[in-house]
């Protein structure tokens, strides 16, 4: 079951970026992260899942967030 936290979720500049976290049966939590742009017909929605695993899903948001505004620096986003 995927949680995001849309109460989370940040526009940057043309990217909202939402990020979430999925419980693992083991009691930790995986991160992930949707970015979303574009409007209408013209939206593009790319999800990341990330592999370290968190104690809380706090931590597993906050880690999914971070890693989204370092794609944002990064030249040539893959969204």
């Amino acid at each position: 079951m995927l949680n995001h936290s849309f109460s989370l979720s940040q526009v940057v500049g043309k990217y909202l970026l939402s990020p979430g976290s999925v419980p693992m049966p083991d009691g930790h939590y995986t991160a992930s992260l949707s970015i979303r742009s574009g409007h209408g017909t013209a939206t593009h929605d790319r999800v990341f899942r990330f592999v370290p695993q968190f104690r809380s899903a706090q931590a597993a948001v906050a880690y999914a967030m971070e890693q989204g505004m370092c794609l944002l620096r990064q030249p040539g986003l893959p969204a």
